[in-house]
């Protein structure tokens, strides 16, 4: 399968060299490319990637992204507890400080979970943007991941080595989180939901994550001339294909891009969007609990400065961030309690379930060099409330014309 799907890399990369070439919509917007984390829920759901672009391109386009992200959380259990009466007594307490204790289900009958994760992930996105007329644009794309070790040389910025070094020489302290403790450059990923059904997956396992249909509606209103202000509605539908979770998803989403042109050949843009995804509409089969919030919701921002060069290039450097909804119901982290490790590292033993009953944030730097006939996008990602899902993400993207 792997080697199946990389000579369809090759052959899609190859028809984009040999096909007739045009111009993009050249700096149509925020060079946005694909941000999505590699969270070891998030990868088999259709999350909503934020479009910030003014209008839809004048070619149908395409874009192959290649993201990695170094995840990881030791292993915890969680017990939470079915008799509102245990709840309450539990809430009264500091999550670490609950002690009842799960005897059976007929005496103390709790819902029980466990998590360990620890791998890079790589997703590979494949991307056709088609205009479908002025205002309307169809985005069609195919994700895949990839669950590695993350040795060197291959996964040099996201791998165990660089992390811990940059933790025991720059910032961090020795060994924060444990990576050491439990084994640089290890595949552990294995997460038990509260209805029994386990999610595993091993080194160099690849999977085809979905196939999504992104629609945008560019609507034209007086303020595009007159205050550079410009807008985009999106509506979007997710076919999950693992056997972890095959369903369907949909979501909404609304930006909106203000454009300041300075001089000398610069321009500023600044970007704000917001959307709501509607996960599991439609199960197809037995699925795994990733979270029982049905709904995530992300808002983002965006500002991006560009200079133009004597030859009509450009170089863009953006920053991002982004917030998302938690994956689980709130209430249950009054009541919850957490079984780990603590006593062996530093901290963060708690991450694999604290983390799903919290909002997750995280700030990207985007660098775009565009051509008139291609456009090419690297960016680092950090998570800087320390939730290692993932702590550390990179990623490429090129974008080209392939047909008039």
């Amino acid at each position: 399968m792997l080697k199946r799907i990389t000579q369809l890399f090759f052959y899609c990369f190859c028809s984009i060299l040999i096909a007739q070439q045009d111009h993009l919509s050249f700096k149509n917007g925020i060079d946005n490319p694909t941000l999505l984390t590699t969270h070891h829920f998030g990868i088999f759901s259709a999350r909503i990637n934020t479009n910030f672009k003014f209008t839809p391109p004048k070619t149908i386009t395409f874009s192959l992204s290649s993201v990695s992200g170094n995840n990881f959380q030791p292993y915890v259990e969680a017990y939470l507890p079915q008799e509102p009466d245990v709840r309450q007594e539990q809430s009264k307490l500091s999550w670490y400080k609950r002690d009842f204790k799960f005897l059976n289900q007929e005496t103390t009958p709790v819902d029980y979970m466990n998590i360990i994760i620890d791998a890079v992930i790589k997703e590979f996105r494949l991307t056709t943007i088609i205009p479908l007329s002025k205002k309307h644009e169809l985005d069609i794309s195919i994700r895949s991941y990839l669950i590695t070790k993350g040795k060197q040389p291959f996964s040099f910025f996201t791998g165990d080595e660089t992390i811990e070094w940059f933790h025991s020489n720059i910032n961090g302290g020795e060994d924060p989180f444990g990576r050491r403790y439990y084994g640089l450059n290890q595949v552990n990923f294995n997460y038990t939901d509260r209805n029994n059904n386990t999610l595993e997956l091993t080194n160099n396992d690849f999977f085809i994550g979905g196939i999504e249909f992104n629609h945008f509606y560019y609507p034209r209103f007086s303020i595009n001339k007159t205050k550079h202000i410009f807008m985009n509605f999106g509506s979007h539908l997710g076919i999950n294909t693992s056997k972890f979770n095959p369903s369907i998803d949909i979501g909404i989403s609304t930006n909106a891009i203000k454009m300041f042109q300075l001089k000398d050949k610069q321009e500023l843009n600044l970007g704000i969007g917001i959307n709501l995804l509607r996960k599991n509409v439609i199960n197809f089969d037995t699925v795994i609990d990733l979270g029982n919030n049905a709904y995530l919701a992300t808002a983002e921002s965006n500002i991006e400065y560009t200079r133009y060069t004597k030859k009509n290039n450009y170089h863009a450097l953006g920053i991002n961030y982004q917030i998302q909804s938690r994956y689980n119901k709130l209430k249950e982290a009054d009541y919850y309690r957490l079984v780990g490790d603590w006593s062996a590292i530093n901290g963060g033993w708690h991450l694999g379930f604290d983390s799903l009953y919290r909002n997750l944030s995280i700030w990207t730097l985007i660098y775009t060099y565009g051509h008139p006939n291609y456009k090419v996008s690297v960016y680092f990602k950090e998570d800087f409330i320390v939730n290692n899902a993932p702590d550390f993400q990179t990623g490429i993207s090129l974008q080209v014309p392939i047909l008039k």
